[in-house]
């Protein structure tokens, strides 16, 4: 009996190392899609879809407490978040969608998706879920879209966190002078080219295993088209001047939340934002080390915390 037990548990193990090993090989999106799920459901997070105005929203929602919607950056999507959302949803009721275009939403082909008209669609995504008061949390280029679209509608916007945010004068750096100059680092066709460009978002190196970044590079072939079009509009100084543009609109609580050692967005933004802010009912500048432009990834208890005391303190 015992010799029969553990011939079935050697064919059992075989089996899923066979499976596991076949996936990864052969299908890895699957195993990412799969761990993506499992982080999902760790964060008690549902995914949800909805139609508002002209795209096809997908979203996690989850916990309970005050809400807290939180919008990813360029060329990523709601996973982004998942980490900090484990930590938050114990006291909060989280929304945390792929931007239009970007993610699962959907995406137009002949559309615009600069920083104002993501900021329409936003406030269709609002009117949608028949969101009130929220805090709205917005990292790099979601950091613009949420400063526009508080500026904006101040009704819906209770506090508002800008996280590494695009759409601030910063001093002029490498990065935005190769942008400038039209270099945009985000478009890659191999490995090499996903490591030169997580290079100038993270502090380390990516720990990833190789099939899951060939994942990541055929996604980033298949979008280099939509990629490159909203990065040149991107390039406009009404855009990566967004926010600043209206930073003496913004009337709420506003949090600026940076890594020290950003390369895309420099820590000189936040200074922008501070001098800027002449109407806010308050104003909180927070700096985080060990981190480059990803503090949801590098740092999530640390982003986490902060978020938490801000939403908390208001």
């Amino acid at each position: 009996m015992l010799l029969r037990r553990l011939k079935f548990l050697a064919w059992l193990v075989a089996l899923l190392v066979i499976v596991f090993g076949g996936s990864y090989l052969f299908a890895p999106q699957w195993l990412m899609q799969a761990n993506f799920k499992r982080e999902a459901m760790a964060a008690h997070l549902e995914t949800h879809s909805v139609q508002a105005g002209d795209t096809r929203w997908v979203y996690y929602e989850g916990g309970d407490g005050p809400t807290i919607v939180l919008l990813h950056g360029f060329s990523a999507d709601k996973e982004v978040w998942l980490e900090v959302a484990k930590l938050l949803t114990p006291h909060f009721h989280l929304i945390i969608p792929d931007l239009p275009g970007w993610g699962e939403s959907s995406r137009d082909a002949g559309a615009s998706y600069n920083i104002d008209a993501q900021a329409v669609r936003l406030d269709a995504f609002v009117q949608t879920l028949r969101l009130q008061r929220f805090v709205l949390v917005g990292h790099s280029m979601g950091g613009a879209i949420a400063g526009v679209y508080a500026s904006e509608h101040p009704e819906h916007v209770a506090e508002l966190a800008l996280v590494d945010a695009f759409g601030l004068k910063t001093a002029e750096s490498d990065f935005s002078r190769a942008a400038m100059a039209g270099k945009n680092p985000f478009v890659y066709d191999d490995r090499a080219g996903f490591e030169r460009a997580t290079s100038l978002a993270f502090e380390k190196p990516l720990d990833l295993p190789g099939r899951f970044v060939d994942v990541l590079v055929k996604r980033n072939q298949r979008d280099h088209d939509f990629i490159e079009r909203t990065f040149n509009e991107l390039r406009e100084p009404a855009q990566y001047l967004s926010v600043q543009n209206r930073l003496g609109q913004l009337t709420m609580p506003v949090l600026g939340l940076w890594c020290h050692d950003d390369k895309i967005v420099g820590l000189s933004a936040l200074d922008s934002l501070r001098n800027g802010l002449a109407a806010a009912s308050a104003i909180s500048t927070s700096t985080i080390n060990g981190c480059n432009h990803m503090p949801m990834i590098e740092k999530p208890e640390q982003t986490a915390q902060i978020l938490t005391g801000f939403t908390l303190s208001h």
